[in-house]
């Protein structure tokens, strides 16, 4: 089944839905039900709250009703006569009045006894397609996306053509569940959230901070040696920053209120890229000294709906890996295609393969949409056909979006598969003309005149929040042992041993090993248990034969003995410190 027809089927079960609810609860008001992502969702109206208890009630209504609908009959009506269908019910009213004001045709269809509002695209035989679905999740959602509106109920649910496509996706969304970074995050001690702090602003403890801190630095001396400089610049700014960059009032709605102080109107920012155009300003520029790129480790903070803030996915304060390389025009191909190197590169340290698990996307603009889109139509077509060229000629996996520019130029976005198989777009490379132009930038070029560069935004990393989310439900919590927040867990069997462990757990310390020495007065099984549970790569046994064997007046791990497994339970047996540790070292060396 193609994916139009898909929408048709789900767009179908969703009607079936409504007509569900309706006969339940009569007195609900519903507002819109369309097709989605894996499935559907419909938006209601209760007079009394529902829960996941009610799911399974309104899915044997959905079959009984199925089982009726012949097909759907469309029948066009005026505004008057439509509002009759749904009397009292201030939503079907406005999408009513929206249409009519358009002057296109007001249409509704009807299966069984059930009517709706609909522009129409549905299965041809209901009873017979209406078969292998499954009501999965009420959530809150407010009318029209908007928070000054009402706040209604949302049920989704899901439907395939076979029973073996459903269970397919059914076990999918299990996996999902026991993967999703949230309950990992809970579960290991990574991040914790306080509404006294604030939606959307978590709290990384040490572990959590220890996988991000390990991260900055991979990012930050990979930076340097491929000739980044990295800089520091303030997280707030003067609004008349943003409004030369044309952000603001652009984006206003997903910045933060200006802050009065003194004489300056001030608003926490939202990207890096106007600070670094006015580093750049603070000196002229030959072309000899082209490229010049800034790199930074920046926290930014854009406003996020509540109802959209997910984990660490969609937070309101973030770390962003950003840079921008300001370059000439003939540089721009060779910087992008390194950026792409430093973007594989990453990406392979981090064990994402391309193709499988990230893929890139061409974003286009639109030529005819001027609000949204600066219009040169030659400068569009121009960086449109470099960041092309450059995929094609790196053999890159990439496909082509309309309408998905940045308003200031193209960009490839790197698109993410998350643990749903749904793609992301984890962050972007993107080609900009319109920047240099509104922050004046220039440099000299061999002729001694003043020109303008191009800048190059980029990410190398993304948002470091996002990235963490990203590798915790890659990795099911079991991090590699690189970013692993405690790499050695030292166990001692008995009190016994907790001197020589502690001598273990000082040795791995000096070596660079993060290691976490357990003296709690648990069984050696339960020590195990949780050590595993905490999903630590390796443990390291202390017990009288490790002790006896070592030479206790000894701090040297060449003659330390001690017997090591791994997470998943794999006995490596009795060796050295000394040939443990060097084992680890060569695994992180190789980011395993």
């Amino acid at each position: 089944m193609n994916h139009s027809d898909l929408d048709r089927l789900r767009h179908s079960c969703a009607h079936l839905l409504a007509a569900a609810v309706m006969e339940i609860w009569p007195d609900t008001k519903r507002t819109i039900g369309p097709a989605i992502d894996n499935g559907f969702y419909f938006d209601f109206e209760f007079s009394r709250p529902i829960t996941d208890a009610d799911l399974e009630k309104i899915e044997q209504k959905m079959r009984q009703l199925a089982k009726g609908w012949r097909e759907f009959k469309k029948y066009t009506l005026s505004a008057a006569e439509a509002k009759k269908q749904c009397p009292d019910n201030p939503y079907k009213h406005e999408l009513i009045d929206a249409v009519a004001k358009k002057n296109t045709p007001i249409t509704f269809y009807k299966s069984g006894d059930y009517w709706d509002l609909c522009e129409g695209g549905h299965v041809d035989h209901p009873d017979k397609q209406l078969i292998h679905f499954k009501l999965l999740s009420i959530a809150g959602a407010y009318w029209r996306g908007s928070e000054k509106n009402p706040m209604l109920t949302r049920i989704y649910g899901t439907i395939f053509p076979t029973k073996a496509e459903l269970d397919r996706y059914l076990t999918q969304l299990e996996e999902a569940k026991k993967r999703d970074h949230r309950k990992i995050g809970k579960d290991l001690d990574l991040f914790v959230f306080s509404d006294l702090v604030g939606k959307g602003l978590p709290m990384l403890t040490g572990k959590g901070a220890t996988i991000r801190r390990v991260l900055e630095r991979f990012v930050v001396d990979e930076e340097l040696k491929r000739g980044y400089e990295h800089v520091v610049t303030p997280p707030l700014a003067k609004v008349d920053l943003y409004r030369t960059s044309g952000h603001y009032p652009y984006y206003k709605e997903t910045m933060y209120p200006t802050m009065q102080i003194d004489e300056e109107e001030l608003i926490l920012r939202p990207m890096t890229c106007p600070h670094h155009f006015m580093l750049y300003k603070a000196h002229p520029h030959s072309y000899r000294e082209l490229p010049v790129r800034y790199a930074e480790i920046s926290p930014q903070f854009r406003y996020e709906k509540s109802g959209e803030l997910s984990g660490l996915i969609r937070v309101r304060m973030f770390m962003l890996a950003d840079a921008h390389i300001v370059c000439t025009k003939d540089q721009v191909k060779e910087e992008i295609v390194k950026v792409l190197e430093l973007i594989d590169f990453v990406n392979r340290a981090l064990g994402l393969k391309k193709g499988v698990d990230y893929r890139y996307r061409l974003s286009l603009g639109d030529r005819h949409d001027q609000h949204k889109y600066y219009k040169d139509d030659r400068a569009w077509d121009e960086a449109e056909s470099v960041l092309r060229r450059v995929l094609q000629d790196t053999k890159a996996d990439f496909y082509e979006a309309k309408n998905e520019a940045a308003f200031y130029g193209p960009k490839i976005d790197v698109q993410m598969k998350n643990v749903n198989g749904k793609e992301e777009t984890a962050f972007t490379v993107q080609y900009d003309f319109v920047m240099p132009k509104r922050f004046q930038m220039r440099f000299t070029n061999a002729s001694g005149q003043e020109e303008e560069p191009v800048v190059i935004h980029r990410a190398s990393l993304g948002c470091f929040e996002r990235t963490m989310a990203f590798l915790l439900e890659h990795y099911a919590g079991a991090l590699p042992l690189w970013l692993s927040p405690i790499q050695v867990a030292v166990l001692p069997i008995s009190d016994q041993q907790r001197q020589y462990a502690t001598r273990i757990d000082h040795a791995l310390k000096l070596a660079g090993i993060r290691s976490q020495l357990n003296q709690e007065n648990e069984t050696i099984g339960k020590k195990i248990r949780a050590a595993t549970l905490q999903k630590i790569p390796y443990m390291i046994i202390i017990g009288n034969r490790e002790q006896q064997e070592t030479d206790q007046q000894s701090n040297d791990p060449k003659k330390m003995i001690i017997t090591a497994r791994t997470r998943e339970g794999k006995d490596m047996g009795k060796t050295s410190l000394y040939q443990f540790i060097n084992l680890l070292q060569k695994q992180i060396e190789k980011y395993l």
